[in-house]
């Protein structure tokens, strides 16, 4: 399936100049004027500020995107939208292809195409995680929710769903890379609670001393979590709080929440840290008491 939009021409990555709308100009005389001696020429326009460039790697290079779909058109558009927008761009039709890609040159972020041929998104996703942590956006079907949810189970950061914009992917993209980027030197001193850690400079979380292994997502929830102790949360706000979106499948939220308390719970199943509030949302009581 391909995207709703086709790239735009390779000369400007926003697409052709608009068409003026104003009556047509007149034309001017050939009479030559002179100027007052009392007059100056107008000033220069001040030369407009170019746009912020998208987020770099670790080494101050633009980041590296490997896009993995095995319909060539759709990588095509996708590869030549991030190309554009100065992302370092990598393709793989398939999941050996992608594993080897990513072995070769580490990326920074993977689009990835659930439905590949053979060795699937979920298990291409797995094997990804497995060697080391990499954000990854996941290419589903339109109302597949049960692929969605298992995307984020195998720790997908974010999705987007087929057919898409390939400028929503974009901005998804740079989303993602921004949140995953180490936090300032100067961040206040990391939230802690429970004998839980957070380290934003650091992107590293423990429990009780032992590091957790957690997707980025993850981490947002929980340190967003540990800075707002005892206050509860509709899934509406952690939404717009930790994904950043004001609108969204809210299923995205619970599955992140089940996830991290199967990691920061000591019985999950009875969870003391990451609350229910039935009618509301979610609340992290630092207290670890049993909910009533």
């Amino acid at each position: 399936m391909q995207p709703t939009e086709p790239a735009p021409p390779a000369a400007s990555p926003d697409g052709p100049a608009p068409e003026p709308t104003g009556p047509p100009a007149q034309a001017r005389t050939t009479r030559p004027t002179t100027a007052s001696p009392t007059e100056h020429p107008p000033a220069p326009a001040p030369a407009p500020t170019p746009p912020a460039g998208p987020p770099a790697s670790l080494s101050g290079e633009p980041a590296r995107v490997l896009v993995v779909d095995d319909d060539p058109t759709v990588a095509e558009v996708v590869a030549g939208y991030l190309d554009r927008a100065g992302y370092r761009v990598d393709r793989a039709g398939d999941g050996p292809a992608a594993l080897a890609r990513a072995a070769a040159h580490r990326p920074d972020l993977v689009v990835l195409d659930l439905m590949l041929p053979g060795m699937d998104g979920l298990e291409v996703c797995r094997r990804l995680r497995g060697r080391g942590p990499v954000p990854v956006v996941m290419l589903t079907a339109r109302g597949d929710e049960d692929d969605r949810i298992l995307g984020l189970e195998v720790g997908a950061d974010d999705y987007v769903t087929k057919p898409f914009s390939p400028r929503e992917l974009v901005l998804r993209v740079e989303s993602v890379l921004r949140r995953a980027r180490p936090a300032p030197a100067r961040a206040p001193r990391p939230p802690s609670a429970a004998g839980l850690t957070v380290d934003p400079a650091a992107r590293r979380a423990t429990k009780d001393g032992t590091e957790l292994a957690l997707t980025l997502r993850e981490f947002d929830l929980l340190t967003f979590f540990l800075r707002h102790p005892g206050r509860a949360f509709a899934r509406e706000e952690l939404m717009r709080e930790v994904w950043g979106w004001d609108f969204g499948d809210l299923s995205t939220v619970t599955v992140h929440v089940r996830r991290l308390r199967g990691k920061v719970e000591d019985d999950p199943a009875r969870p003391r840290l990451i609350q229910t509030v039935w009618g509301v949302g979610y609340r992290f009581d630092a207290t670890g008491r049993e909910a009533d």
